[in-house]
């Protein structure tokens, strides 16, 4: 989320003595109260992390230490039911909803969906059987002589299943991570996958992830090791995984988190994530003012990223979140650039930000420099106070997705949580009602990905999730109910 600024302030006064049609600028909204209805109990536990759907939810709004929400940001969750279909290999075993089908068995364990988990150990099945017609997800390439897993072997013959599941008949080297900080980049084989198959949610510093210095996700510490991080995430992430429904996760960088010394151990968060078989945004925020303080800097940060994980497609990179100071056209020009500068990612794990914060894909969308790029679109209640249909919302969807809607994910979306509200109506009449219903409905009927802001940041009213716990024995609370069954909905569950 971004913060207020005096330019947002003069550009709205300039909008309204010229008569001229603005976007991309207003204010966080103070979180209201209205009904409520508390979150239903139970506890799972999963991979050591125990998580409760119930308990009791703050009432009122909860402020975070960082000061105010900004405007225009905030942070969504997950995507919609990904393309099914293509058979798998002889050999293979299936997972639901466009998880991987494996010719061979897979080394280096972790759930990856619903009902497919990966074996550990195992040699390659020589020869996989193709599936027929198949073809690889958005922005993959079929071999005909299979892919090669990082430190893994060649399958003869694997080729990709319809819909964005990959069939193949060589070992998969997975995981790779070591307590020491050593990394592999894992999921080299895994089919990259289009945006409609994001089923995903922020997890963000609890100051907001606009900071002037390393980045901490709620849950970490300075102190904390690489094996540490990787064992707080993976608690945090199975959470996400088993409450949530989410695929996905979205996670903040900048330029003192990456080129300092903690950069070794927050590799783990993403680390951990890859090993659950989760996909990874991992975004740029800029610290102040929409645009970053030293071009120079900002791609000498992103270089040890892509250098780690480019060769890993769970990972997919987001040059800039929200650049709210650039212009639409300048925008383009600088991701444009990043797209040119790391040429060697593929472009569809590149997603481009839409114009001013992320609000209008439809620029970046017709440039053909950016063809096969995916693209992110935030869109919050209090981008317009005043509405309070449903019919309303969708609209305004509709026209800052354009024809750009299978590209695009929206990367953030949200509404209070801990206020009391019940979102399961139809929400006419009220700002954050409306939205709620309207949004997860739009999103579920039209098979958009989305990451609801946020599952999990401390202190923020908006969150669907409250952490307890200490050390590495972490669990997440539900706040709303009704909340998280929108969010569900929003992915197809």
């Amino acid at each position: 989320m971004r913060r207020p600024n005096a330019g947002n302030v003069i550009l709205t006064i300039l909008c309204i003595f010229t008569g001229i049609a603005c976007s991309g600028a207003s204010d966080s909204p103070g979180p209201g109260s209205i009904g409520g209805s508390s979150a239903m109990g139970g506890s799972v536990s999963t991979a050591g992390a125990s998580v409760s759907t119930g308990g009791t939810s703050s009432t009122g709004s909860s402020v975070s230490t960082g000061g105010a929400a900004a405007a225009s940001g905030g942070k969504n969750t997950g995507g919609s039911l990904p393309a099914t279909g293509g058979a798998p290999s002889t050999g293979g075993t299936t997972t639901t909803a466009g998880s991987k089908a494996v010719g061979g068995t897979v080394a280096t364990g972790g759930t990856i969906s619903s009902g497919g988990t990966r074996a550990t150990g195992g040699a390659t099945s020589s020869g996989g059987a193709t599936a027929t017609g198949g073809t690889l997800a958005t922005g993959g390439t079929t071999t005909t002589g299979g892919s090669k897993a990082t430190g893994g072997t060649t399958a003869t013959g694997g080729n990709g299943a319809t819909g964005g599941t990959k069939a193949t008949g060589g070992t998969v080297s997975t995981g790779g991570v070591t307590p020491t900080g050593g990394t592999t980049a894992a999921g080299g084989t895994v089919a990259i996958e289009g945006a409609s198959s994001f089923r995903c949610g922020n997890w963000a510093d609890q100051r907001d992830n606009f900071v002037n210095g390393n980045l901490l996700l709620s849950g970490l510490s300075t102190t904390d090791s690489y094996a540490a991080v990787l064992a707080k995430a993976d608690a945090i992430l199975s959470a996400f995984q088993t409450t949530v429904g989410a695929n996905s996760v979205r996670v903040p960088i900048n330029e003192p988190t990456v080129s300092g010394s903690w950069w070794n151990a927050y590799k783990g968060v993403i680390d951990a994530a890859s090993a659950r078989g989760m996909k990874v945004l991992v975004a740029y925020w800029a610290w102040q003012n929409g645009k970053e303080a030293d071009r120079n800097a900002y791609f000498a940060m992103w270089k040890p990223v892509v250098d780690t994980y480019v060769g890993n497609n769970l990972v997919y990179f987001e040059p800039f979140n929200e650049p709210w100071q650039y212009s639409a056209a300048d925008w383009t020009t600088l991701a444009v650039q990043w797209v040119t500068t790391y040429s060697n990612v593929p472009k569809g794990r590149i997603i481009i930000a839409g114009s001013y914060s992320d609000t209008d894909v439809r620029v970046q969308g017709a440039d053909s420099r950016l063809n096969g790029t995916l693209l992110s679109l935030h869109i919050y209640p209090f981008n317009d106070t005043s509405q309070t249909s449903t019919t309303g919302w969708t609209t305004r969807l509709q026209t800052y997705l354009g024809s750009y809607a299978s590209r695009t994910i929206v990367t953030e979306w949200g509404a209070p949580m801990t206020t009391g509200i019940d979102y399961s109506g139809a929400g006419e009449g009220n700002n954050n009602g409306s939205f709620i219903s309207a949004i997860s409905t739009y999103l579920h009927d039209n098979k958009i990905g989305s990451c609801y802001w946020p599952v999990l940041r401390t202190g923020d009213s908006w969150s669907l999730s409250t952490l307890s716990g200490s050390g590495t024995n972490l669990s997440l609370t539900i706040t709303n109910a009704s909340g998280l069954a929108r969010v569900k909905a929003s992915f197809g569950l």
